[in-house]
């Protein structure tokens, strides 16, 4: 099915407020109509007062009186006009983001894999902005330069209708112009508003892994990368502004100056063949004058109505992507836990499989650890599980219900998730582990840091539960923001708990505190962990080891020393590494 074009699109959502558009249109007939008076009162006190003499000069004050008040009205219903424009215009924009914010979190995982964290936060932020100017700018001048144009040919039309009509000849030929400078501006703008994006999402990644680009005194090569970038969006923004400067302004300015003089010419020859009315010859140029400013005002917004416009469609893009509802689960039940895997293969690119084959069940109050060298799927198993992707063959069920028949939030609703790097939010200690779950209450969130041994440090901070730590709590230790990314996913009390690396920043004196957390904590919850450190899984109800995508062992730690295969070559090779450490 063919998609609605950006045009369409971008008219549906100022559709919801028809009403409010309607209503502004009506006081902006109003207010063109009042400013539009102007000249013709002029006109009439011209011909019809002053050239008689003194005795209508109450006449004249009246005539002068009422332009005044117009001008009032003008000035009012301009305002209003402007207010609702403007207002209708902001609203539109939230509800535009907020959609495309909403979509993005319906988006599959695999999309934000393959796209910089930069260029998304470029949709949600530069491009929305730049369709709000469409709206505030770009419109609300079309809107109001129409009208004014519309009045100002009916005026032209009464005061005298035989030049009016070559006067018709002028909005053809400044459209041909626009159409022109459309089609050579476009290229330059789009190439503008992608580097922009490239800009964002290379900035994103300096600041991300700066203390690797200092490290390795990559700020030269860096920069260099970057300038390339702001080089290349210069020199067409360049570009962009050399065919702004010569169509617009100049071009119009140069037809109007023309048009002038013919009008002057034309009330001269009239003027030697019979006498002709001075207001109407005042009255005519005064209107063909106002011609030309919302044409101006018109070319003057044409680059922000262009740049809306691509932006607009990189917004559609991302709307355009397949996502899934996120869907309610007040009345998802508790599941008992149980896991199985039956023969599921996967890959992220088609034709290389990351996962053969995989089979195993992990059964309530089980703790299941998967080991292997980096590439052998560990994290693969892990982003199955929780839905973040989809086999490609086989079935992944829990308690006997395939994943695939159950809504992403139902799925992990009772799931909680510890990963090896933690990330916190800007925010409290207490928010960081509570997530603003009504149902985590205060207590339950000092019971849980208290249960991974968090308490202890917690308290001794000068805010206690109530201390702020900056986004990803650069402030804290790695251990310290360990643990209360541990205590976050006890807080949810989850069925099934999935520990990916969950040890691997963490020293020795705080391991032992989440192994003895962790004897509670799995006590009736299925867990799944993901070893760095085999001694941590050394009570273990099973051990899959992993290699290049398929179970090479299984079994309990001991029954793997016994075996003498991979994994007890691992163990004792990390014994051996521990051993010359200590």
């Amino acid at each position: 099915m063919n998609k609605p074009s950006t045009t369409r699109r971008l008219i549906s959502y100022a559709l919801v407020y028809k009403f409010r558009i309607i209503g502004a249109l009506l006081i902006l007939c109003c207010a063109v109509s009042a400013e539009l008076a102007g000249p013709y009162i002029t006109k009439t006190i011209i011909d019809q007062h002053l050239s008689v003499g003194a005795s209508q000069i109450s006449s004249v004050l009246k005539l002068l009186g009422l332009y005044m008040g117009l001008l009032l009205i003008a000035s009012i219903c301009n305002y209003t006009q402007a207010y609702l424009f403007q207002s209708t215009a902001l609203q539109i924009i939230k509800n535009m983001r907020m959609d495309l914010m909403g979509h993005i979190q319906r988006i599959a995982l695999r999309y934000f894999d393959n796209t910089p964290i930069g260029q998304v936060v470029s949709r949600i932020a530069n491009d929305t902005e730049a369709v709000r100017d469409l709206f505030m700018s770009f419109m609300a001048t079309f809107v109001v330069s129409t009208m004014q144009l519309i009045g100002i040919f009916v005026a032209l039309f009464i005061l005298d209708w035989h030049l009016a009509v070559y006067c018709l000849v002028l909005p053809p030929i400044f459209v041909l112009i626009m159409k022109i400078h459309l089609k050579y501006s476009k290229v330059f703008i789009t190439i503008m508003r992608a580097r922009l994006s490239d800009m964002n999402a290379m900035i994103n990644e300096s600041i991300v892994v700066m203390p690797i680009i200092q490290a390795f005194r990559r700020e030269k090569v860096t920069l260099d990368e970057f300038e390339v970038l702001n080089q290349d969006r210069y020199v067409n923004q360049l570009k962009q502004f050399r065919v702004f400067s010569l169509s617009s302004r100049n071009i119009v300015g140069t037809i109007g100056s023309l048009v002038t003089a013919m009008v002057i010419w034309y009330f001269g020859r009239e003027s030697l063949q019979a006498v002709i009315s001075f207001g109407v010859f005042y009255a005519f140029i005064d209107y063909l004058g106002r011609v030309f400013q919302p044409i101006i005002g018109i070319f003057d917004q044409l680059t922000n109505a262009q740049r809306a416009f691509v932006s607009a469609d990189k917004v559609f893009a991302i709307m355009d992507m397949e996502g899934q509802d996120v869907e309610k689960t007040d009345k998802v039940s508790r599941p008992e836990g149980i896991v199985k895997f039956d023969q599921v293969t996967f890959a992220y690119k088609e034709g290389e499989n990351v996962l053969k084959q995989i089979s195993f069940e992990a059964r309530k109050g089980e703790t299941i650890a998967l080991v292997g060298h980096t590439g052998s799927g560990k994290s693969s198993i892990m982003n199955l599980l929780l839905g973040f992707y989809e086999p490609n063959e086989g079935s992944i069920t829990i308690d006997g219900q395939d994943i695939r028949s159950m809504s992403k939030q139902a799925l992990r609703k009772h799931m909680g998730i510890v990963l090896q790097d933690p990330f916190l939010f800007a925010g409290d200690i207490k928010f960081n582990v509570s997530l603003y779950n009504e149902e985590i209450s205060l207590d339950r969130v000092k019971s849980a840091l208290k249960d991974v041994g968090a308490a202890s440090f917690i308290e001794q901070l000068p805010n206690g539960y109530d201390e702020q730590v900056v986004e990803r709590g650069s402030t804290l230790s790695s251990g310290q923001r360990q643990l209360i990314s541990f205590a976050r996913a006890l807080a949810f009390d989850p069925s099934i708990l999935i520990l990916d690396e969950a040890t691997a920043s963490i020293d020795s004196e705080t391991e032992g505190l989440i192994q003895q957390a962790l004897k509670v904590v799995s006590e009736g919850r299925t867990t799944l962990v993901i070893a760095h450190r085999l001694s941590t899984i050394r009570d273990a109800d099973q051990i899959l080891v992993l290699h290049r995508g398929e179970i090479a062992e299984r079994g309990n730690h001991e029954a793997l020393m016994a075996l003498g295969g991979r994994y007890a070559k691992m163990y004792q090779l990390q014994k051996g590494e521990s051993a010359m450490v200590g």
